[in-house]
């Protein structure tokens, strides 16, 4: 049983791990503000959110207690909730502002 959760735990803070990075590597790669923002707000957002799973797992693998896997659930609906609203509110004073979206065969920003 410890082998398994001991697996459930790497595959969940690796999987985590690949979505922070491809996260950060869709910030540099997109090309315009728009599109980078969308990596920033979904990947992290799950990144963060799996992590959280393997920390979780790993607390009550552990027995660390109730007090600690309620703080990670809590990070975990927090992340949910403030990462799209904030890619969403400064998407939207973007577009307030006047920045505009890139098309095929403009130079990127």
């Amino acid at each position: 049983m410890a082998l398994v959760l001991d697996i459930l735990i790497w595959l969940l803070i690796g999987l985590g791990g690949f979505f922070s990075v491809t996260a950060g590597v869709g910030v540099v790669r997109f090309p315009d503000f728009y599109s980078r923002l969308h990596p920033a707000g979904k990947n992290d957002t799950l990144g963060v959110l799996l992590f959280c799973a393997g920390m979780l797992v790993e607390c009550l693998k552990y027995d660390y207690g109730y007090l600690v896997a309620g703080r990670l659930v809590l990070m975990v609906l927090f992340m949910m909730m403030a990462s799209p609203i904030a890619c969403h509110a400064i998407t939207q004073a973007a577009w307030l502002d006047g920045v505009k979206p890139w098309r095929k065969g403009e130079p990127r920003r």
